[in-house]
């Protein structure tokens, strides 16, 4: 009997290697040239991460949003990764599609009290170009164009 292969209703899915694990933080211009040009982040107020491409660029509506005009991939070591969602506030939300339409199942985010610990970032890279450029591909109907900019995100095995 055929047995249908099913997304779980939450999964947790990033861009990854065997050392790290890619999340994103939509921010401001200010705060996004001083965490690219010192490679962390000031301390103090809550951080929202994500590991979903997708959905941080859903959240911060492709960069257009007052105050998350920048979006950076944060690359932190497994095990900063797994400190955080230890340590963090975790919400699950819809993950979207690249029109931003919701999806049938969620995507995690997370809030931190303060910045990621400075051992745990291992590179910070400003992604927003790359949103922008998605973001028109998909205005003048070149999805086939736009899917190749995604980033590969599997299904990430907590432990």
């Amino acid at each position: 009997m055929f047995e249908e292969q099913r997304v779980p209703d939450r999964q947790v899915r990033a861009a990854q290697t065997e050392t790290t694990v890619r999340v994103y933080q939509a921010c401001s211009p200010a705060v996004a040239d001083a965490a690219l040009e010192e490679q962390t982040f000031e301390r103090g107020g809550t951080v929202q991460l994500t590991p979903s491409f997708r959905l941080a660029a859903y959240g911060s509506e492709n960069g257009r949003k007052p105050g998350h005009e920048r979006i950076l991939a944060i690359d932190l070591t497994r095990d900063g990764f797994e400190q955080a969602l230890t340590h963090s506030h975790v919400e699950w939300e819809a993950e979207r599609d690249l029109d931003h339409t919701a999806l049938n199942f969620q995507a995690i985010r997370i809030g931190l009290d303060s910045a990621p610990a400075d051992e745990w970032i291992t590179a910070i890279t400003d992604v927003t170009p790359v949103v922008r450029d998605i973001a028109g591909l998909l205005a003048t109907d070149q999805l086939h164009l736009a899917v190749k900019l995604v980033p590969h995100e599997p299904p990430y095995e907590l432990g």
